[in-house]
């Protein structure tokens, strides 16, 4: 048998441990599932299909070209075991893919500038700003210097 945690080979006829690794010859199966589901609507008519073999040819076609825009996306349902096999799993990618899938989960506080930029900051940035300056050239015409 060929153990699913180290990959080296042993007998495992009695049931026994891998002698390498420990992990048990019964050991339960990742239980992780993959699964499609495609909703169409087109025209007058609504179809759900398993797979894009399913899908009939002239809107396989159509399928395939808007599922290459921006306007296509990946959604992940997953319990808590689903959710600690998808975390394993991103822990073996390279660290620059991990930071790309981990970045919308991070609860790290957005930086000082990044905050300063924001758009509804900003207007408030030049308004202030704005609105200082003209009370400064009001205060500089108006006063009396000795």
């Amino acid at each position: 048998m060929e153990c699913p945690r180290c990959g080296k080979q042993f007998d495992a006829s009695d049931g026994s441990a891998c002698p390498y690794c420990g992990e048990s010859a019964r050991a339960a199966k990742s239980g992780v599932m993959k699964s499609s589901t495609i909703l169409i609507s087109a025209g007058e008519t609504d179809a759900v299909y398993r797979s894009v073999k399913e899908v009939p040819a002239p809107l396989r076609r159509k399928l395939l070209k808007s599922t290459n825009g921006l306007n296509s996306a990946t959604i992940l349902i997953a319990d808590r075991r689903g959710r600690e096999e998808i975390t394993r799993a991103i822990q073996n990618l390279p660290s620059s893919l991990q930071r790309r899938f981990l970045k919308p989960y991070r609860d790290e506080p957005e930086n000082a500038l990044a905050w300063l930029m924001r758009p509804p900051v900003k207007t408030a940035i030049t308004w202030l700003l704005g609105a200082g300056s003209v009370m400064l050239i009001w205060l500089v015409f108006t006063h009396k210097w000795h």
